[in-house]
């Protein structure tokens, strides 16, 4: 769900966005895919008044969020995450993270994530795969990966990343909280 502009029909409202894959894979009409999408809507923080709603009434961390819940609406046992967070404010970006992490142990499910943010790399990221022309030059656990020696990719990647500080977004969070309860 790279683009979730382009993912979603914009005439389907959230609710049938979400429940085709419940009536598709499991047969699910009226009430008891109504109810199933309402329970999706809650796992995904965002509540069944945004059933009716449509895909241009929502921001970009929404869209997201309605991607996840139809993508977990068919019980897969992996979602491919394709550059999940790219076009998302860094906040938002760090809420869609936490769900789906979240959701991760909740629902069982494996990821695939596709990035060139090599800090969501390090921070989710179990085993990594560094790519370079559509082949795998470097992989294993994160540790592994992201600890020298490197071939000459993987340390022109990690070199290209400027290095933050530990905690950086924990403070940028609270930075805002407390900007916004002074307004």
């Amino acid at each position: 769900y790279q683009m979730a502009d382009v993912a979603m029909n914009p005439r389907q409202t959230v609710g049938t966005i979400i429940g085709r894959p419940l009536e598709f894979y499991f047969g699910l009409r009226g009430r008891q895919r109504d109810a199933r999408v309402a329970e999706l809507l809650d796992k995904i923080e965002m509540g069944k008044g945004f059933v009716d709603r449509y895909p241009a009434e929502l921001s970009g961390g929404q869209k997201q969020r309605v991607c996840i819940a139809r993508s977990l609406a068919a019980k897969p046992k992996l979602i491919i995450c394709d550059e999940v967070t790219s076009a998302l404010d860094p906040l938002v970006a760090h809420g869609i993270l936490e769900l789906l992490l979240g959701l991760q142990k909740e629902e069982n499910v494996a990821y695939l994530f596709i990035t060139h943010d090599l800090a969501t790399v390090k921070s989710i990221a179990d085993s990594i795969a560094v790519m370079y022309r559509g082949e795998v030059v470097r992989y294993g656990a994160k540790s592994t990966v992201l600890t020298p020696p490197f071939d000459a990719y993987t340390d022109l990647l990690l070199s290209s990343v400027p290095e933050m500080e530990i905690g950086w977004l924990e403070k940028a969070i609270k930075g805002r909280r407390m900007a916004s309860a002074g307004n």
